[in-house]
Parts: C-alpha cells; structure tokens; sequence
C-alpha cells in the first residue's frame, strides 16, 4: 500500500522534470536562431560599410579628375581668349583701311543705288495709299469741325455701358448695353419707346451665350461685335436676329493693356463709320500709343493696321469717322472733355494734337462715344446718362 503511495507522487514529479527540460531545449533553439540573425544583419552592415568607403574613395578621384580638366580649361579659356582679342585687332585695322579707301573713291554708284532705293520706296508707298483708298472708297470728302449740341435721351444704368443705332440697317431700333461684363442686350422699337419710364418692360431681351468685357462694342449689319469676357483679344460676332455666334477673330497684339488709361474696363474699343468695321487698342510696343485696325466685317480678317501717334494717357474714348481716329481726352477727376488727338488713316501726315474740339456744356467723363456714320452723330454714354451729341461737318479744303 505504502509502495503504491509512493509511485502515484513520482508521476507527478517525473512529469514536471520532464516539462521543464522541453522548455529549456526549445528557449536555446530560440536563442541560437536570434545569434544566427545577429551574425547576418552585422556581416551586412559590415559589406554596407565596405561599400561606403569604396564609393567615397571613386567620388574622391573623380573630384580630383575634374578640377584638373577644369583647371585646363581655364588655360585653354585663356589662350582663345587671347586669339579673339588678337582677331579683334586685326578686324579694326582692316575696317579702318576699308572706311579710308572708301572716302577717296568716287561714290556716284552708291549715291545711285540709295537714289533707286528712295524711288522704290515712294512708290511703294504710292501704291499702298492706291491700294487703301480702294479698299476705303476714299468716298469721305469732310471733316470733324465741332461739336454743336448735346441731348441727354435718359438716365438709366450705372457708370459703364453703351448705347446705339445699327448704321448698317433702316430699322430706328435702339440698343443698350449695361455694365462693362454683362451678357443681355436690350433691344426697343424705337427711341421714344427707350425713353418711357418702364422702357425695360417693353424691351426684347436678347441673351448672349458667352458674355462681355468692357464698353467697346459696336452693332453693325445686323451683328453684335464685341470683345469676349475673359479672353485676351478674341472678338465675336454675333448674329442678333438668330441669336447665335456667327463667326470669331482674334485681334493680333491687342487687349494686354487698356485702351484708354482712363477706361480701364475697355481693352479693345470697336468703332463704325463710312467704310465699316474698326478695332482701337493700345500695346506697349508702341509706347501706350493707340493702334488702329480695319477689320473685314464679313470675313472678320485684318485688312491693314496703323500705329498712330496719339497717346491713350488720359484718353477716356475714341471714335473713328470718315477714315479719321479722334480721340477723347479729360481729366482723372472728371473734366470738359476734348478732343485732342485725330488721326486720318490715309493721310499719315495729317495728324492734329490738340484741334481743340470741346464737348459742350457738361462736366463729367464718358464710358463710351461711338458715331453713327448715317446720322453723323455721337451717341455716348456718360455717368449713366445716354447722350446723343449733334456735329459740325465740314467739306475737306
């Protein structure tokens, strides 16, 4: 009984012996595995290292290789520096005996060539004013003389906008513009329906599928010629009747500066007289001058270009009639405004500063002044106020 005891408290302990050396083998297996993975990781480090060394030794000798070949250059920098300077010398004593000779031989042969040269130019020049009077009819046989009366027709909009006649057309529609971005035009029957009270009750409103950017835009022919908001200098034509865009240019050099400093909102300034379409910008190029464009309403292509001398510095407007720019002048605060500058494109020549044209009897400045070639009036818009200004034609002397 005593010997059975016995055995049942051996099991036990034999088990837990047993257990204990399991756990020991399997904790050295562990460890030798992490020594394993540690003798690994150094031997790369070490190669990591080795390579380190080895690339900072080649990075020591190319250094090395390039500062001596740049040192050689220098040298080599020097020496055609030396053969320039000496080719130099040699180029000035040679135009030197060539500038000698040439004094003391007879110069009739050249002063021939430049005389030829000087005929061709004139009558290149001839031929172009030909060529310009064509395309312009040269049917304008007056001028500009004055200003003799304003009506103011209605007040309505805020400082920015345009108003007009289709000088193309027989139809008395009036048109109104408002605002210098917008994308609606107002379009009544007649002047006295413009003029009631509710006249926006009685307009057709007409939608522009892409809108405006300043006051410069003209109607002509049935068509709304505007410069598209947004864009540098792209022009649309659109067709008012359909309400569709009939057609579209871009005007080469226009719309990176305003066209007259005191319309900012304006970068190309469209016009209409006697021979159709006009384009009035400005461009640094020509020192802030306004550039004149006759465009090919039917085509919408450029048909010639003139860089005149009138400055847009303190310019708030400009117009072109009979083939003449004029442009309106005033002050920053708002003044009498004047024509200062005109401008006849087929007589360079002819150009006046300051012919003293006054607008009369109003103070204030002006957004827009366009000329109805068929009514040889101004219809401009100023402070809110649609104006219509009477002229003074004279026949050309």
């Amino acid at each position: 009984m005593v010997v059975l005891q016995v055995h049942f408290l051996l099991i036990p302990f034999l088990m837990s012996i047993m257990g204990a050396a399991q756990y020991l083998m399997q904790d050295a297996a562990l460890l030798s595995y992490i020594d394993q993975r540690f003798l690994s990781l150094e031997k790369r480090l070490e190669k990591c290292n080795q390579d380190v060394l080895e690339y900072v030794d080649e990075f020591r000798d190319f250094s090395r290789t390039v500062l001596s070949r740049l040192a050689g250059l220098n040298t080599d920098k020097a020496e055609v520096k030396s053969e320039v300077e000496n080719l130099l010398t040699r180029i000035d004593r040679a135009q030197r005996d060539i500038d000698y000779f040439g004094s003391v031989t007879d110069s009739n042969a050249c002063v021939e060539v430049h005389e030829d040269l000087m005929k061709q130019q004139l009558l290149e020049e001839a031929e172009e004013r030909k060529r310009l009077k064509l395309m312009l009819n040269a049917s304008c046989d007056h001028v500009l003389a004055g200003i003799r009366s304003l009506k103011i027709v209605k007040k309505t909009g805020g400082k920015h906008g345009s108003w007009m006649k289709d000088p193309g057309k027989k139809h008395t529609k009036i048109y109104l513009l408002s605002g210098s971005v917008n994308n609606v035009i107002l379009e009544f029957a007649n002047i006295m329906t413009f003029m009631e009270n509710n006249h926006t009750l009685k307009a057709r409103r007409v939608p522009l599928p892409l809108p405006w950017e300043g006051t410069g835009h003209v109607i002509y022919q049935g068509f709304l010629f505007y410069h598209r908001y947004g864009s540098l200098n792209e022009i649309i034509k659109f067709n008012i009747q359909r309400r569709n865009v009939a057609d579209q240019m871009l005007l080469p050099g226009a719309g990176r500066i305003p066209a007259y400093q005191l319309s900012p909102q304006t970068k190309i300034d469209l016009a209409v007289d006697e021979q159709g379409l006009w384009a009035l910008h400005a461009e640094p190029e020509t020192g802030g001058n306004i550039v004149i464009t006759k465009i090919n309403h039917v085509t919408m292509a450029v048909e010639h270009s003139w860089d005149t001398s009138c400055s847009s510095k303190d310019a708030e407007a400009a117009f072109m009639a009979c083939n003449t720019l004029h442009v309106v002048y005033n002050s920053p605060s708002g003044g009498t405004s004047r024509i200062q500058c005109v401008y006849d494109v087929l007589d360079a020549l002819n150009t006046y500063i300051n012919p003293g044209l006054h607008f009369p009897k109003r103070q204030g400045s002006h957004s827009t002044v366009h000329y109805n070639p068929k009514e040889k009036q101004l219809f401009a818009w100023g402070d809110g106020s649609q104006i219509i200004y009477k002229l003074h034609i004279e026949k050309k002397g």
